[in-house]
Protein backbone atom coordinates (compact mmCIF):
# COMPACT_ATOMS: atom_id res chain seq x y z
CA UNK A 1 0.00 0.00 0.00
CA UNK A 2 2.83 2.42 0.83
CA UNK A 3 4.43 1.69 -2.54
CA UNK A 4 1.16 2.41 -4.34
CA UNK A 5 0.84 5.70 -2.46
CA UNK A 6 4.36 6.62 -3.57
CA UNK A 7 3.56 5.99 -7.24
CA UNK A 8 0.31 7.88 -6.80
CA UNK A 9 2.15 10.88 -5.31
CA UNK A 10 4.65 10.73 -8.17
CA UNK A 11 1.78 11.65 -10.50
CA UNK A 12 1.08 14.98 -8.71
CA UNK A 13 -2.61 14.03 -8.39
CA UNK A 14 -3.89 17.44 -7.30
CA UNK A 15 -2.39 19.09 -10.36
CA UNK A 16 -3.65 16.33 -12.65
CA UNK A 17 -7.17 16.55 -11.17
CA UNK A 18 -7.29 20.27 -11.96
CA UNK A 19 -6.09 19.59 -15.50
CA UNK A 20 -8.78 16.93 -15.94
CA UNK A 21 -11.48 19.32 -14.72
CA UNK A 22 -10.39 21.83 -17.38
CA UNK A 23 -10.25 19.10 -20.03
CA UNK A 24 -13.70 17.84 -18.99
CA UNK A 25 -15.16 21.33 -19.27
CA UNK A 26 -13.63 21.59 -22.74
CA UNK A 27 -15.33 18.31 -23.69
CA UNK A 28 -18.74 19.40 -22.43
CA UNK A 29 -18.54 22.83 -24.07
CA UNK A 30 -17.62 21.26 -27.40
CA UNK A 31 -21.09 19.78 -27.91
CA UNK A 32 -24.64 20.76 -27.08
CA UNK A 33 -25.40 17.51 -25.29
CA UNK A 34 -23.19 14.67 -24.12
CA UNK A 35 -23.20 11.97 -26.78
CA UNK A 36 -21.27 9.31 -24.85
CA UNK A 37 -20.08 9.43 -21.25
CA UNK A 38 -18.01 6.29 -21.79
CA UNK A 39 -16.12 8.00 -24.61
CA UNK A 40 -15.44 11.03 -22.41
CA UNK A 41 -14.16 8.76 -19.64
CA UNK A 42 -11.81 6.96 -22.02
CA UNK A 43 -10.52 10.30 -23.31
CA UNK A 44 -9.98 11.61 -19.79
CA UNK A 45 -8.20 8.42 -18.80
CA UNK A 46 -5.74 8.74 -21.70
CA UNK A 47 -5.13 12.42 -20.94
CA UNK A 48 -4.72 11.63 -17.22
CA UNK A 49 -2.08 8.98 -17.87
CA UNK A 50 -0.07 11.33 -20.08
CA UNK A 51 -0.37 14.20 -17.58
CA UNK A 52 0.70 11.87 -14.77
CA UNK A 53 3.64 10.74 -16.89
CA UNK A 54 4.74 14.35 -17.37
CA UNK A 55 4.47 14.98 -13.62
CA UNK A 56 6.53 11.88 -12.84
CA UNK A 57 9.21 12.78 -15.38
CA UNK A 58 9.36 16.27 -13.87
CA UNK A 59 10.03 14.77 -10.43
CA UNK A 60 12.70 12.42 -11.77
CA UNK A 61 14.56 15.31 -13.42
CA UNK A 62 14.10 17.68 -10.47
CA UNK A 63 14.71 15.16 -7.68
CA UNK A 64 17.84 16.87 -6.30
CA UNK A 65 16.21 20.29 -6.33
CA UNK A 66 13.06 18.87 -4.74
CA UNK A 67 15.14 17.37 -1.91
CA UNK A 68 16.43 20.79 -0.89
CA UNK A 69 13.12 22.67 -0.93
CA UNK A 70 10.60 22.57 1.90
CA UNK A 71 7.67 22.55 -0.52
CA UNK A 72 8.87 19.42 -2.30
CA UNK A 73 11.20 17.50 0.04
CA UNK A 74 8.43 15.06 1.01
CA UNK A 75 7.96 13.79 -2.53
CA UNK A 76 8.63 10.06 -3.15
CA UNK A 77 12.09 10.41 -4.74
CA UNK A 78 13.64 12.80 -2.17
CA UNK A 79 12.30 10.55 0.62
CA UNK A 80 13.83 7.48 -1.02
CA UNK A 81 10.50 5.70 -1.38
CA UNK A 82 11.15 4.99 -5.07
CA UNK A 83 14.32 4.52 -7.08
CA UNK A 84 15.06 6.73 -10.07
CA UNK A 85 14.92 3.72 -12.38
CA UNK A 86 11.55 2.51 -11.11
CA UNK A 87 10.09 6.02 -11.27
CA UNK A 88 11.40 6.48 -14.82
CA UNK A 89 10.01 3.16 -16.01
CA UNK A 90 6.66 3.96 -14.41
CA UNK A 91 6.56 7.41 -16.04
CA UNK A 92 7.39 6.12 -19.51
CA UNK A 93 4.98 3.17 -19.22
CA UNK A 94 1.91 5.21 -18.26
CA UNK A 95 2.81 7.83 -20.86
CA UNK A 96 2.94 5.24 -23.64
CA UNK A 97 -0.30 3.60 -22.47
CA UNK A 98 -2.03 6.99 -22.34
CA UNK A 99 -0.85 7.90 -25.85
CA UNK A 100 -2.00 4.52 -27.23
CA UNK A 101 -5.42 4.92 -25.64
CA UNK A 102 -5.81 8.33 -27.27
CA UNK A 103 -4.59 7.00 -30.64
CA UNK A 104 -6.80 3.91 -30.80
CA UNK A 105 -9.92 5.05 -28.94
CA UNK A 106 -10.02 8.86 -29.33
CA UNK A 107 -8.25 10.50 -32.28
CA UNK A 108 -4.76 11.20 -33.58
CA UNK A 109 -5.03 14.97 -33.14
CA UNK A 110 -5.72 14.68 -29.41
CA UNK A 111 -2.89 12.20 -29.03
CA UNK A 112 -0.43 14.56 -30.77
CA UNK A 113 -1.59 17.58 -28.77
CA UNK A 114 -1.33 15.62 -25.51
CA UNK A 115 2.16 14.33 -26.33
CA UNK A 116 3.18 17.88 -27.26
CA UNK A 117 1.93 19.11 -23.88
CA UNK A 118 3.81 16.29 -22.12
CA UNK A 119 7.07 17.12 -23.90
CA UNK A 120 6.57 20.84 -23.29
CA UNK A 121 6.22 20.45 -19.54
CA UNK A 122 8.35 17.41 -18.74
CA UNK A 123 11.31 18.27 -20.93
CA UNK A 124 11.29 21.78 -22.46
CA UNK A 125 10.15 23.51 -19.26
CA UNK A 126 11.76 21.25 -16.65
CA UNK A 127 15.10 20.68 -18.38
CA UNK A 128 15.64 24.04 -20.07
CA UNK A 129 13.22 26.91 -19.44
CA UNK A 130 13.00 26.55 -15.66
CA UNK A 131 16.69 27.37 -15.26
CA UNK A 132 17.18 29.52 -18.35
CA UNK A 133 14.96 32.58 -17.90
CA UNK A 134 12.75 34.35 -15.34
CA UNK A 135 10.05 34.14 -18.01
CA UNK A 136 10.12 30.35 -17.59
CA UNK A 137 6.60 30.11 -16.24
CA UNK A 138 5.23 32.39 -18.96
CA UNK A 139 6.71 30.43 -21.85
CA UNK A 140 6.34 27.03 -20.24
CA UNK A 141 2.80 27.84 -19.15
CA UNK A 142 1.52 27.04 -22.62
CA UNK A 143 1.90 23.32 -21.95
CA UNK A 144 -0.07 23.61 -18.73
CA UNK A 145 -2.79 25.61 -20.49
CA UNK A 146 -3.55 22.84 -23.00
CA UNK A 147 -6.16 20.69 -21.11
CA UNK A 148 -9.34 22.43 -22.38
CA UNK A 149 -8.01 22.16 -25.93
CA UNK A 150 -7.28 18.46 -25.40
CA UNK A 151 -10.81 17.92 -24.11
CA UNK A 152 -12.35 19.90 -26.96
CA UNK A 153 -10.32 18.16 -29.67
CA UNK A 154 -11.16 14.74 -28.23
CA UNK A 155 -14.82 15.43 -29.02
CA UNK A 156 -14.56 17.39 -32.29
CA UNK A 157 -11.19 16.27 -33.69
CA UNK A 158 -10.50 19.94 -34.46
CA UNK A 159 -8.59 22.89 -33.01
CA UNK A 160 -11.50 25.24 -32.37
CA UNK A 161 -11.05 29.01 -31.74
CA UNK A 162 -13.30 28.73 -28.67
CA UNK A 163 -11.01 26.05 -27.26
CA UNK A 164 -8.01 28.30 -27.87
CA UNK A 165 -9.79 31.04 -25.92
CA UNK A 166 -9.99 28.69 -22.93
CA UNK A 167 -6.28 27.98 -23.36
CA UNK A 168 -5.65 31.74 -23.34
CA UNK A 169 -7.44 32.14 -20.01
CA UNK A 170 -5.23 29.52 -18.34
CA UNK A 171 -2.13 30.85 -20.09
CA UNK A 172 -2.66 34.39 -18.73
CA UNK A 173 -3.70 33.04 -15.31
CA UNK A 174 -0.53 30.96 -14.85
CA UNK A 175 2.07 33.74 -14.23
CA UNK A 176 0.23 35.56 -11.41
CA UNK A 177 -0.73 32.20 -9.94
CA UNK A 178 2.82 30.85 -9.85
CA UNK A 179 4.68 34.11 -9.18
CA UNK A 180 2.66 34.56 -5.98
CA UNK A 181 4.00 31.20 -4.80
CA UNK A 182 7.49 32.12 -6.04
CA UNK A 183 7.46 35.22 -3.83
CA UNK A 184 6.57 33.09 -0.82
CA UNK A 185 9.32 30.56 -1.70
CA UNK A 186 11.84 33.09 -3.00
CA UNK A 187 14.69 32.06 -0.70
CA UNK A 188 14.37 28.41 -1.65
CA UNK A 189 14.50 29.20 -5.36
CA UNK A 190 17.49 31.48 -4.79
CA UNK A 191 19.28 28.72 -2.89
CA UNK A 192 18.91 26.41 -5.92
CA UNK A 193 19.84 29.18 -8.40
CA UNK A 194 16.49 28.85 -10.17
CA UNK A 195 15.85 32.21 -11.89
CA UNK A 196 12.30 32.79 -10.78
CA UNK A 197 11.28 36.41 -11.20
CA UNK A 198 11.39 37.33 -7.47
CA UNK A 199 14.99 36.07 -7.42
CA UNK A 200 16.21 37.83 -10.58
CA UNK A 201 14.13 41.02 -10.57
CA UNK A 202 13.09 41.40 -6.97
CA UNK A 203 9.82 41.02 -5.10
CA UNK A 204 8.50 44.53 -5.88
CA UNK A 205 8.90 44.06 -9.63
CA UNK A 206 7.24 40.63 -9.42
CA UNK A 207 4.29 42.08 -7.51
CA UNK A 208 3.86 44.68 -10.25
CA UNK A 209 3.89 41.93 -12.88
CA UNK A 210 1.25 40.02 -10.92
CA UNK A 211 -1.01 43.09 -10.90
CA UNK A 212 -0.49 43.69 -14.65
CA UNK A 213 -1.17 40.07 -15.55
CA UNK A 214 -4.27 40.05 -13.33
CA UNK A 215 -5.57 43.10 -15.21
CA UNK A 216 -4.92 41.31 -18.51
CA UNK A 217 -6.68 38.25 -17.10
CA UNK A 218 -9.66 40.42 -16.20
CA UNK A 219 -9.94 41.49 -19.84
CA UNK A 220 -9.34 38.02 -21.25
CA UNK A 221 -11.89 36.47 -18.88
CA UNK A 222 -14.77 38.43 -20.44
CA UNK A 223 -13.86 37.46 -24.02
CA UNK A 224 -16.04 34.30 -23.99
CA UNK A 225 -19.05 36.60 -23.44
CA UNK A 226 -17.91 39.14 -26.02
CA UNK A 227 -17.51 36.52 -28.76
CA UNK A 228 -20.90 34.96 -27.82
CA UNK A 229 -19.35 31.75 -26.54
CA UNK A 230 -21.11 32.21 -23.20
CA UNK A 231 -23.91 34.23 -21.65
CA UNK A 232 -24.74 36.43 -18.70
CA UNK A 233 -24.20 33.76 -16.02
CA UNK A 234 -20.58 33.42 -17.06
CA UNK A 235 -20.13 37.19 -17.49
CA UNK A 236 -21.28 37.97 -13.96
CA UNK A 237 -19.15 35.15 -12.55
CA UNK A 238 -16.06 36.25 -14.48
CA UNK A 239 -16.45 39.88 -13.39
CA UNK A 240 -16.80 38.91 -9.72
CA UNK A 241 -13.97 36.36 -9.71
CA UNK A 242 -11.60 38.60 -11.65
CA UNK A 243 -12.38 41.55 -9.37
CA UNK A 244 -11.56 39.46 -6.30
CA UNK A 245 -8.35 38.21 -7.91
CA UNK A 246 -7.37 41.80 -8.71
CA UNK A 247 -8.13 42.77 -5.10
CA UNK A 248 -5.76 40.07 -3.83
CA UNK A 249 -3.08 41.15 -6.32
CA UNK A 250 -3.33 44.81 -5.29
CA UNK A 251 -3.31 43.87 -1.62
CA UNK A 252 -0.15 41.87 -2.25
CA UNK A 253 1.39 44.78 -4.17
CA UNK A 254 1.01 47.13 -1.21
CA UNK A 255 1.85 44.54 1.46
CA UNK A 256 5.17 43.57 3.02
CA UNK A 257 3.71 40.35 4.42
CA UNK A 258 4.66 37.21 2.48
CA UNK A 259 1.50 35.56 3.79
CA UNK A 260 -0.43 37.76 1.37
CA UNK A 261 1.51 36.09 -1.44
CA UNK A 262 0.29 32.69 -0.26
CA UNK A 263 -3.28 33.96 0.06
CA UNK A 264 -3.11 35.25 -3.51
CA UNK A 265 -1.75 31.90 -4.67
CA UNK A 266 -4.49 30.00 -2.85
CA UNK A 267 -7.26 32.17 -4.26
CA UNK A 268 -5.85 31.77 -7.76
CA UNK A 269 -6.53 28.03 -7.50
CA UNK A 270 -10.16 28.68 -6.59
CA UNK A 271 -10.34 31.23 -9.40
CA UNK A 272 -9.47 28.89 -12.24
CA UNK A 273 -11.72 26.15 -10.88
CA UNK A 274 -14.71 28.46 -10.39
CA UNK A 275 -14.39 30.29 -13.70
CA UNK A 276 -14.45 26.99 -15.59
CA UNK A 277 -17.39 25.87 -13.45
CA UNK A 278 -19.13 29.11 -14.44
CA UNK A 279 -18.53 28.33 -18.13
CA UNK A 280 -20.14 24.95 -17.59
CA UNK A 281 -23.12 26.34 -15.67
CA UNK A 282 -23.68 28.96 -18.35
CA UNK A 283 -23.60 26.26 -21.03
CA UNK A 284 -26.39 24.20 -19.45
CA UNK A 285 -28.57 26.77 -17.70
CA UNK A 286 -30.92 28.56 -20.06
CA UNK A 287 -32.16 32.02 -19.09
CA UNK A 288 -35.14 33.33 -21.07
Amino acid sequence: MTLLKSYYALCKPNVVYMMLICAFVGMLLAEEAVSSFSYLCISLFGIALCASSAAAINQVIDRKTDASMTRTDQRPLPKGELSVMHASIFAMTIGVIGALILFFYVNTLTMLLTIGSLIGYAFIYTVYLKRATPQNIVIGGLAGAAPPLLGWSSVTNTIDPYALLLVLIIFVWTPPHFWALAIYRKDEYAKESIPMMPVTHGVSFTKLQIVLYTIILFIVSVLPYIVLMSGVIYLISALILSSVFLYYSLKLFYSDNDEDAMRTFQFSIYYIFLIFLALLADHYIIID
